[in-house]
């Protein structure tokens, strides 16, 4: 028997992987197509100030990432974010989101949008908490 780190450029046997857990999904679960989800902010001259980026799959919104540029934070760009994103993952069907967050990024912010924390690790990552927490519509 042969072990094996993969990287990037194992891409095909990666896939396989990916497709073996999604086989086994669909015959549990039932088809649904997996849909990315991203909402992005720009100032008038074009450039990015902020973004949420996620997918949407069997009627849940999981969300990847969330960041405004530091310079424009506090003035509820996150806020517009995250209700744009959950307007279009509720007409998706889906009946609830999900994210996961270190102490140091924005467990409170989730709180105040109504996320509950539904686990924590402590000390993950040089003594930072993960958060992880979810929402429902």
């Amino acid at each position: 028997m042969n072990f094996e780190i993969l990287n990037d450029e194992n891409a095909l046997i990666l896939e396989t992987l990916i497709s073996g857990v999604r086989k086994h999904n669909e015959s549990t679960l039932g088809y649904e197509k997996k849909q990315s989800l991203s909402v992005i902010y720009r100032d008038e001259d074009n450039n990015l100030i902020g973004g949420i980026t996620g997918f949407t799959i069997y009627k849940n919104f999981l969300i990847n990432v969330l960041w405004v540029d530091e310079k424009e934070r506090n003035k509820g760009i996150a806020r517009k974010l995250m209700e744009h994103s959950e307007i279009e993952a509720k007409m998706r069907g889906c009946i609830a989101a999900q994210v996961d967050t270190l102490s140091i990024q924005a467990p409170n912010f989730y709180q105040k949008m109504g996320f509950e924390i539904k686990g924590k690790i402590p000390g993950y990552t040089e003594s930072h908490d993960r958060y992880f927490l979810m929402k429902k519509y």
